[in-house]
């Protein structure tokens, strides 16, 4: 099949444009946090398709909630596949166990250097990161552990499910050990 020189340079042009969109980065000229070289081993095994190139190193500079923090260069992230009772929502009162929540939360991050893992989106309705947050020297999810501990409940939100299914199980465990909001008498959920 011949094509006319209008088809061919259409063609070529499509294909740069195809190129284009599968070779250069999207956050070109996009301020992002710095990209990991060493994440902690922990992190990398925590799942066969965690990659480590896809992990980027930052610094809480605050504690915004149970489940939202603030980086040092101003951006805040949504924690990805759990939910704390609110404290911070002006249309109305904070939530049972919202405070314990971001006082953990706090303990765990706040002023120290973590690593950010994306699943498949950008941000939310908010603007804010969604990411799994992991500790800088263990390499511990704080997602999950969060989960663990009884502070947050298990939220999905698609298509943002990565590891939803541990997330779930850690969720059972501390409802069956009634752990945090999981007491019983604590919180009526």
């Amino acid at each position: 099949m011949i094509l006319s020189k209008k088809n061919q340079k259409l063609l070529i042009s499509l294909v740069v444009i195809l190129l284009w969109t599968i070779f250069v980065p999207k956050d070109i000229g996009q301020k992002q946090p710095n990209e990991v070289q060493n994440a902690p081993a922990e992190i990398a095994s925590d799942s066969a398709s965690t990659n480590k190139e896809n992990l980027q190193k930052v610094k809480v500079s605050r504690v915004v909630d149970g489940d939202t923090i603030e980086l040092e260069n101003g951006q805040k992230v949504r924690y990805i596949g759990i939910n704390t009772p609110e404290t911070v929502d002006p249309r109305r009162d904070p939530q049972c166990f919202g405070k314990e929540a971001s006082l953990r939360n706090q303990e765990l991050v706040e002023n120290k250097e973590v690593y950010l893992e994306k699943d498949i989106s950008e941000t939310d309705r908010y603007g804010r990161l969604l990411r799994y947050i992991y500790l800088e020297d263990n390499g511990i999810s704080i997602n999950e552990q969060l989960v663990q501990e009884g502070y947050a409940m298990v939220s999905s939100y698609p298509p943002d499910i990565k590891y939803q299914e541990k997330f779930k199980t850690a969720e059972q465990e501390a409802r069956n050990n009634q752990k945090g909001l999981w007491q019983e008498g604590v919180c009526s959920i």
